[in-house]
């Protein structure tokens, strides 16, 4: 017997045979199998084609890595520029007036006015301080009266007593004179017999006292004179009482106190209603005219500085406004404690805006080199002691031994083993004599034609 046939649902019928509702319905496509199983071909060679990618991948990364480690390290390099170069010491310090005025008081008195500030521009003989001053006034104008009494009393000498004199001494000559003509009458007299000897005598006596006469009258009038003692006396008087105003005047003085000089009121420690002495600075005043920069140097650099030395100079304050200043002294000792070397640089022409005790940066020039061949320090090894440079030669850094001058801000002088134009690498780079390096260059640390000493 033959099996009995399941009819296919898939299969054609004849229409009549089915359902009248199928008639209108479309018949569905057979629904293909997701499965690559039911694909064996493909999947194989899928799977073997992302094998063969991946083992390219590898091949190419390896090859590049192997071709940079036969190519080198990537370095940056520097060349061996020719450029004017100037050696400077850097250092800052501040401005300082050559010196100083200290100002104070002669006297113990109140202060009764103070007509400045701190940081005040003054001009010789303005007023600073002012003192109570009503005894020393008083004072003074007692002496004053004194040298106007002894004047007058040297007046009355020469117009009064003078006078009285020469007229006592013509008296007293004259009286002389009648004496002696009567002695001589009687004289005559007495030879004759008509008057005694005590008459006689009589008339001597008034002879001798008349001659006293004269000679006092004479030695008065004699005081009187241009070189008598009477006269000595009242000019020593006088001159006595024109010291003794002189000297209440200046007491009197002392209690206003003025700037000696024009320049720059830089300390004021006195109010008003204070009670000041002598031995106390009240002002400190800076003067005007010449200025000068005091400035601490690391000794290290002591060999490089000689005098007359320029040096370009600007304020903190005002880094844009650079002006000149001169070396004009250096301090023959070192600070034990900083190992400093104090100099002092003058200034010819001074800004406007520089001002006592401000911060300044100055560059002192200490050697100059035109056209010098210049390399970067941190390219140079054992710089201190036997400088040698890893030099760029084709594809290899080749070490090379080198001579340097001038040292200055990260720069060097190179005076021999170098040429023009030769590249060398950074002591950083981790590179050996004689390695292969791929290099690239790098200029800008050369390019500038002065550099600087550390301060």
């Amino acid at each position: 017997m033959k099996p009995e046939q399941v009819p296919d649902s898939t299969a054609a019928r004849p229409i009549a045979e089915t359902d009248p509702a199928a008639i209108a319905a479309p018949i569905p496509a057979p629904i293909p199998d997701p499965s690559p199983a039911g694909k064996p071909g493909q999947s194989f060679l899928r799977t073997h084609l992302w094998q063969g990618l991946a083992a390219l991948l590898v091949v190419v990364v390896a090859g590049g890595l192997l071709l940079r480690w036969w190519m080198g390290p990537q370095v940056s390099t520097e060349s061996v520029l020719r450029r004017d170069f100037v050696q400077t010491v850097v250092a800052s310090g501040h401005v300082e007036a050559p010196h100083r005025l200290d100002v104070g008081v002669q006297i113990t008195g109140a202060v009764v006015r103070v007509p400045v500030t701190e940081g005040q521009a003054v001009k010789a003989g303005d007023l600073l301080v002012e003192l109570e001053a009503a005894e020393l006034s008083a004072s003074s104008r007692q002496a004053e009266g004194a040298v106007v009494q002894a004047q007058a009393k040297l007046r009355q000498l020469q117009e009064v007593q003078g006078p009285v004199a020469a007229q006592t001494l013509g008296r007293a000559q004259a009286t002389l004179a009648s004496a002696r003509a009567a002695l001589a009458r009687d004289q005559e007299l007495f030879s004759r017999g008509f008057i005694g000897l005590a008459a006689l005598e009589d008339a001597r006596k008034t002879v001798q006292l008349a001659d006293a006469d004269v000679r006092a009258a004479q030695m008065q009038l004699d005081t009187t004179a241009s070189s008598g003692s009477d006269r000595a006396l009242a000019l020593a008087n006088v001159a006595g009482a024109q010291a003794s105003a002189q000297a209440a005047r200046a007491r009197a003085g002392y209690t206003t106190i003025k700037a000696p000089v024009a320049g720059t009121l830089i300390a004021r420690n006195v109010e008003v209603g204070d009670v000041v002495q002598p031995g106390k600075v009240l002002m400190t005043l800076s003067p005007e005219g010449a200025t000068q920069l005091v400035v601490a140097i690391d000794e290290k650099n002591l060999a490089l500085l000689a005098l007359g030395q320029p040096a370009l100079v600007s304020a903190d304050a005002y880094p844009s406004q650079r002006f000149t200043a001169t070396l004009a002294y250096i301090n023959p000792g070192v600070n034990a404690t900083t190992g400093a070397v104090e100099v002092k640089l003058d200034v010819a022409a001074p800004p406007a805006v520089l001002k006592q005790d401000m911060t300044v940066s100055v560059d002192i020039e200490v050697a100059r080199r035109a056209r010098a061949l210049i390399v970067p320090l941190s390219a140079v090894h054992d710089a201190e002691t036997t400088p040698w440079v890893l030099r760029l030669e084709g594809r290899h850094a080749m070490r090379r031994p080198v001579r340097l001058g001038l040292r200055s801000g990260g720069l060097a002088e190179v005076l021999g083993g170098l040429s023009e134009g030769d590249a060398v690498l950074s002591t950083s780079a981790p590179v050996k004599a004689g390695a292969r390096v791929r290099a690239t260059p790098m200029n800008a640390t050369v390019a500038a034609p002065a550099a600087s000493a550390p301060k």
